[in-house]
């Protein structure tokens, strides 16, 4: 659990760190949207850990 919490938060600063690139640079956008996809998988996986107990 701590491992994949560790990875949301990484997921996130990954996000955080090329969103104030997004207006200009397209690479950024894609690794914005690269990074959300990843993200909502990791949430899920929160998610079905959490409930499971």
């Amino acid at each position: 659990m701590e491992e994949l919490v560790k990875n949301i938060v990484a997921a996130c600063d990954a996000i955080k760190a090329d969103i104030v690139k997004t207006g200009s640079n397209k690479a950024a956008e894609a690794r914005v949207r690269k990074a959300t996809l990843q993200l909502e998988k990791l949430g899920k996986q929160y998610r079905k850990d959490t409930c499971a107990k």
